[in-house]
């Protein structure tokens, strides 16, 4: 137990709280049990404990950081590890990558019915199953989901300049004024192609000439250790999955026929679908529907695109498809805080209200001239008019 202590406070000392993500001020710290799940890589563990460093300074000796992808659990309980400094005044426990812990759902429940003293967070793979009913942490828990990198935090990150989050009602109502307040400020362009290709996980200043290769290892991570431990997929079937990905990434967008590529990369329909939907869980996809209620893991997507923009560029460097990319963008930044669904009229529908034709600076109205509530998002262009609105200040909505 010595160990984990020392490991805890040697991250603490090593953490930089320079830069704080906004989630930090979303989260309910004060509530007895709370999850923070998202894809790997986007600064999951950085909020613990950056949270830690700022608020709990002063309380270290009551509070508790581990990870339990630690060796120390191959041995040792986590609940013989909680009542160990519960009992020496541990108020405060944060968990870590709680999903490499075998059973994890029901040990954390019965933390929180044992230890009502006891406040914990703990965070995991976008694969966490909060609402397992017989753990029933649903009623429990205050979940969260992180997300990497929005153009807005990317901005703050290179400039220091702080943009204030513009909801979905200002954009579209008042664009032309928001773009020009941020172009008094900087000049979105010089930021906004590198952003796509390599912006989108906070750890790409910490070796920005080795970032490829680093996500290119979170991929490998999430398709050969998340996937076969989380949902049980066999290994010999994850190039089958890349060979997926890299479909696609290279698409325009990707419009899954599951006939022809069940038989394209030699998996049934049943196996392709599930694929598709783990795919989607563990962060790396995000599949777009008709309908956003009781999508089951037999039903197909209108449309598949990956997580973000960065992905598209790793998983087809010489053959990224600029329409998909706009598409993963806008999808990709609205998605966080909206509804996004297929229809057939545009390329998106957002809230069951607005609807969105992706392009370039040439695309005209022809397609939705006699649509309410409809919009071209379009590339290339500094300030919008009318209902063409600027691709890149969709990036400031979280």
């Amino acid at each position: 137990m010595e160990s984990l202590v020392g490991k805890f406070y040697k991250k603490l000392d090593a953490t930089d709280t320079s830069f704080v993500r906004d989630t930090m001020h979303k989260v309910n710290w004060e509530a007895r049990l709370v999850g923070i799940k998202g894809a790997r890589g986007i600064g999951k563990t950085t909020l613990l404990l950056q949270y830690i460093k700022l608020h709990l300074s002063d309380q270290l000796e009551k509070t508790l950081y581990v990870s339990l992808d630690s060796i120390w659990f191959n041995t040792n309980s986590l609940i013989d590890l909680v009542d160990y400094f519960t009992k020496r005044g541990v108020e405060h426990l944060f968990l870590d990558e709680v999903h490499k812990y075998p059973g994890w759902s029901q040990v954390v429940k019965n933390i929180y019915d044992d230890y009502p003293s006891l406040k914990v967070v703990f965070t995991g793979s976008s694969l966490l199953e909060i609402l397992n009913a017989r753990a029933d942490l649903s009623r429990r828990a205050v979940v969260y989901e992180m997300q990497g990198f929005s153009f807005r935090e990317y901005l703050r990150m290179e400039t220091g300049v702080d943009f204030d989050i513009l909801s979905l009602e200002q954009l579209l109502n008042n664009h032309v004024n928001e773009a020009q307040k941020i172009h008094q400020k900087i000049k979105p362009f010089q930021y906004f192609e590198t952003y796509l290709q390599q912006g989108y996980y906070p750890f790409y200043r910490e070796q920005p000439n080795l970032y490829d290769i680093r996500l290119g290892e979170v991929i490998n991570m999430m398709l050969e250790i998340e996937l076969p431990l989380l949902r049980g997929v066999e290994l010999a079937y994850i190039a089958k999955v890349k060979q997926l990905l890299v479909i696609i990434a290279e698409s325009v967008p990707f419009m899954p026929n599951v006939s022809k590529l069940s038989e394209k990369i030699n998996i049934n329909r049943a196996t392709l679908l599930s694929y598709l939907h783990y795919l989607s869980e563990i962060g790396l996809t995000r599949n777009l529907f008709k309908e956003s209620y009781g999508i089951s893991r037999l039903q197909k997507p209108s449309k598949v695109y990956l997580e973000n923009t960065n992905l598209v560029y790793i998983l087809a460097k010489n053959n990224a498809n600029l329409g998909n990319i706009r598409e993963t963008f806008f999808m990709n930044q609205l998605v966080y805080n909206h509804k996004v669904t297929y229809t057939a009229q545009t390329d998106f529908k957002v809230n069951d209200t607005y609807f969105f034709e992706i392009g370039g600076k040439n695309k005209t109205n022809k397609q939705i001239a006699t649509l309410e509530n409809s919009y071209l998002v379009v590339d290339d262009i500094e300030y919008g008019f009318e209902n063409k609105i600027p691709l890149w200040l969709f990036g400031f909505m979280y």
